[in-house]
C-alpha cells in the first residue's frame, strides 16, 4: 500500500494543475476513449489470467501465464481488423475528430492486456514491491506529461497518449519479474498441457471474462450515455468527477485486491473459512469509507471549485451523488474476489446481466425525461443498491457453502482477529 499510496498522492498533487490544462470537453474524449477501451480489456485475457494464482503447482501457472498472452495477442489483432474495416465506427463512439485515436486504440487494448498478465504473475509470486513499483512509475510518468503537454495545448490527444505510456511503463517495470521467472518455467509450457488448462478452467472465460465485459460495460455507459444526451462537456465532467473519486479508493483497493487475492486463494486451498476473510474485510472496508463518503456528500461542489477551478463545478456536484454508489462499490471488493476464488461466477453472472438492465434503464429514462444531475443521482441510487444486494447474497452463499460454520463462530472469529 505505501508504493501505491505514493503513486497517489503524485497524481492528487498535480490535479489541481492539470484540471486547469484541460477543459471538461478533452476530458470527454479521454473518458469516452477508456471507457470502450476498458470494456474490451476486460475480456482480453479471458481472465485465464486471474486464474494464474489457483494452481497449486507453477508449471500449470505458466501454462495459464501463456493462456492469457494468447487470448491478449489474438483479441488485439482481432480488434485491429475491425478497426482497418469500420474505423468509423470506433472515431464515432470516442467523439475524436482525428484518425490518430485508431493507432492508439489497438495500442492501449494490448498494453492493457499485457499489464493485467504480468501484475497476474507478479501477484503469484508475491512480487508486491515490483507492481507497488509499477504504480508509481505509472503515476510520475503519465501525471509529469500531461503537465508538459498540458501547458503545450495538447489536449484529448495528450491525456489519451500519456496514460498509454504510463501502462507501457509500469508494465515494463514488470516484465523483470516475468522475465526472471520465465528462464525457468519455459521448459513447462506445452501446447496440450495448455489446451487442457483452458478446458479445466473453462468457468473463466465462460463466466468471469464474461462478466467482466458486462461490468465493465455497465460502468461505462454512463460516459457513453451522457455524451448522447448531453453532450462531451458534460460526459468530461462526469469522467474527472469519478476518476478524483475513484483514485483515493485505488489507493486501498489496488494493493488489497492483490494481496486479499493470495490470502483467500491461500486460505481456501488449506480447506480454512472464506467467510471469517470475507466478513472481516468487508466490514473494514465500510469504516474506512463512511466518513470521507459523508464529506463529498456535504461538500462536494465546493471542494471541487477550490481544488480543481470553477470550470469543474459540475463535477463537484455530480461526485455528491456519485459518492453514495462508490462507497458500496467500493466495500465489494471481497465479494467480487470470493466469487471467483469459490468458483461461483454463476451467480456473479446473473447478478452482472441484472445490473447492466437497470444501469442502462436509469441512464436511458434519465436522459429522456431528467437533467444530468438528476440523471447521475438515480444512476448512482441504482448502484448503490445493486452492490449491496450483491454483498448480501455472497455472505450468505458463502454461509451455505460452509455450513457447519454459525454465525456467532464467525463473530467470535473475527474478534479474535482469525
Amino acid at each position: 500500500m505505501s508504493g501505491t499510496a505514493l503513486a497517489q498522492i503524485l497524481g492528487y498533487a498535480l490535479s489541481p494543475i492539470i484540471s486547469r490544462l484541460f477543459s471538461p470537453s478533452d476530458f470527454g474524449v479521454f473518458g469516452s476513449f477508456y471507457a470502450i477501451v476498458n470494456i474490451i480489456a476486460a475480456g482480453l485475457t479471458l481472465d485465464y489470467g486471474l486464474a494464474i494464482v489457483l494452481p497449486r503447482e507453477k508449471n500449470d501457472a505458466a501454462n495459464l501465464f501463456a493462456l492469457s498472452c494468447l487470448s491478449t495477442l489474438i483479441i488485439s489483432a482481432g480488434c485491429l481488423i475491425v478497426t482497418l474495416l469500420s474505423p468509423g465506427l470506433i472515431k464515432n463512439l470516442i467523439k475524436a475528430p482525428g484518425s490518430w485515436v485508431l493507432v492508439l486504440f489497438i495500442i492501449a487494448i494490448f498494453v492493457s492486456g499485457i499489464n493485467q498478465t504480468f501484475q497476474a504473475w507478479s501477484v503469484r509470486v508475491k512480487a508486491f514491491k515490483q507492481t507497488s513499483a509499477s504504480q508509481v512509475i505509472r503515476s510520475l510518468s503519465t501525471n509529469g506529461t500531461q503537465v508538459g503537454l498540458g501547458y503545450l495545448k495538447g489536449g484529448a490527444t495528450a491525456l489519451i497518449l500519456t496514460s498509454i505510456l504510463g501502462d507501457i511503463l509500469a508494465s515494463a517495470n514488470l516484465a523483470a519479474v516475468v522475465l526472471r521467472d520465465f528462464r525457468m518455467m519455459r521448459e513447462s509450457i506445452h501446447w496440450g498441457r495448455m489446451k487442457q488448462l483452458a478446458k479445466e478452467y473453462r468457468d473463466f472465460p465462460i463466466y468471469s471474462a464474461s462478466m467482466s465485459v458486462v461490468n465493465t460495460l455497465s460502468l461505462g455507459l454512463p460516459i457513453i450515455l451522457l455524451t448522447r444526451f448531453y453532450g462531451i462537456a458534460v460526459a468530461g465532467a462526469y469522467a474527472f468527477g469519478s476518476k478524483i473519486i475513484q483514485a483515493p479508493m485505488g489507493l486501498i483497493q489496488r494493493p488489497l485486491r492483490q494481496v486479499l487475492y493470495q490470502k483467500a486463494c491461500e486460505t481456501h486451498n488449506e480447506g480454512g473459512r472464506l467467510l471469517t476473510l470475507y466478513l472481516k474485510f468487508t466490514i473494514g472496508l465500510f469504516a474506512v469509507a463512511l466518513l470521507p463518503s459523508l464529506v463529498i456528500m456535504i461538500w462536494g461542489p465546493q471542494l471541487f471549485m477550490w481544488i480543481f477551478g470553477t470550470q469543474w463545478h459540475l463535477a463537484g456536484v455530480f461526485t455528491q451523488s456519485l459518492i453514495l454508489w462508490f462507497m458500496f462499490m467500493f466495500c465489494n471488493l471481497p465479494a467480487d474476489l470470493c466469487t471467483r476464488i469459490a468458483r461461483m461466477q454463476r451467480t456473479m453472472a446473473i447478478f452482472d446481466v441484472a445490473l447492466l438492465a437497470v444501469r442502462t434503464a436509469a441512464l436511458y429514462l434519465g436522459g429522456k425525461y431528467l437533467s444530468a444531475v438528476h440523471t447521475v443521482l438515480l444512476f448512482s441510487i441504482v448502484g448503490a443498491g445493486m452492490n449491496a444486494i450483491y454483498i448480501v447474497i455472497i455472505g450468505f452463499a458463502l454461509k451455505k457453502r460452509e455450513s457447519e460454520t454459525t454465525w456467532r463462530g464467525i463473530l467470535n472469529a473475527i474478534k479474535e482477529g482469525q
